[in-house]
């Protein structure tokens, strides 16, 4: 017995000499600010999701949903979370980069028109004759034309007004402009933090008015993904983890955002994380399928969709802006 507790006792010692395994350093881009639907990141960063695929990730702020695609393209961020609609425009625009997405976050995109509900606008047509106030850069604002075919507006009737974002929702609360494009959860509670109450603000998604557009996903630098697929496969099954983490406890999530944000509002945050998952993260399609993955035919309309308001010079298939190979088994993404 003498001699084996002593070999127990050896290994264990070769063992707490061990080094620990080094972790793979990845920098992560998010879209925005650290406002509350980039929670499941900083979930999955303080439960050990990330760590534990021997990840040390770090997550930073981003430029807007279009043009951090960039950052990701040039290798400064391997990995980001930006608009897929225009990974399409960019992907043609730079054929030789070849970003994918790989993990789906906005099943349903936030993109809306938002307006005060003393304006009259409940229905797409109601924007003819009136001012709509859309920053030239706007995701939601670069789908205007599939919108204007989708609901038979007459766009000649429609005065855009380009205005900067952070002028945008104080515009809209002087009554400068009627309406404003944007993302649903951050122009209404940028509105909320001016003073306009809940029940003047009026949001119309344009999921709901005809787009079947994707929105947000996590997309990767190609040559990243080609020395590193077991990274990106344990970067987006720790983010799963995390997205479902935040949509049992929404509450517990925010917790992780405020750490990292202590000038933001804790109530405005929790509501604003609230409304992403309920309008873009768990949607129907995703409550059955679970968070993640993309219907082909779906993001193959969309492509088309993009082609209103873009003209490609060679369009993508679905197969070129997705790929659901680094994505865990369905019963590993069910919410």
């Amino acid at each position: 017995m003498g001699l084996m507790r002593s070999v127990f006792a050896a290994v264990l010692a070769t063992l707490a000499a061990a080094p620990a395994l080094a972790e793979t350093d990845v920098k992560f881009a998010l879209d925005w600010k650290f406002e509350g639907p980039s929670a499941p990141y900083f979930v999955a960063l303080d439960k050990g999701y990330y760590k534990a695929e021997g990840l040390n990730v770090t997550i930073d702020s981003g430029p807007g949903s279009v043009a951090g695609i960039a950052r990701v393209a040039a290798g400064t961020y391997p990995i980001g979370f930006f608009d897929i609609n225009s990974l399409m425009k960019f992907r043609d625009q730079n054929p030789d980069k070849k970003v994918t997405a790989v993990q789906m976050v906005y099943d349903e995109p936030p993109f809306a028109i938002v307006s005060l509900k003393k304006t009259g606008i409940t229905k797409p047509k109601d924007l003819e004759g009136k001012i709509l106030g859309a920053p030239a850069p706007d995701g939601a604002f670069a789908q205007w034309k599939a919108f204007v075919k989708e609901n038979g507006i007459d766009a000649e009737k429609v005065k855009i007004e380009n205005i900067g974002f952070p002028v945008r929702e104080p515009m809209l609360a002087d009554g400068k402009v009627d309406a404003i494009t944007g993302f649903s959860f951050s122009s209404f509670f940028n509105l909320r933090q001016k003073g306009v109450p809940a029940d003047d603000i009026a949001v119309m998604l344009m999921s709901k008015h005809g787009l079947v557009l994707y929105g947000n996903a996590i997309m990767v630098n190609p040559d990243f993904a080609k020395a590193h697929p077991e990274v990106v496969k344990g970067f987006v099954k720790a983010t799963i983890k995390g997205i479902i983490d935040t949509a049992k406890d929404p509450k517990s999530a925010i917790k992780s955002v405020m750490k990292r944000n202590e000038t933001a509002d804790e109530a405005i945050e929790l509501a604003r994380l609230e409304m992403a998952l309920k309008d873009n993260i768990v949607t129907d399609w995703v409550k059955a399928n679970g968070t993640g993955d993309v219907d082909p035919a779906r993001l193959a309309k969309s492509i088309d969709q993009v082609g209103i308001t873009y003209e490609f010079k060679a369009k993508p298939t679905a197969a070129d802006i997705f790929t659901s190979e680094y994505l865990p088994p369905a019963s590993e993404r069910k919410m």
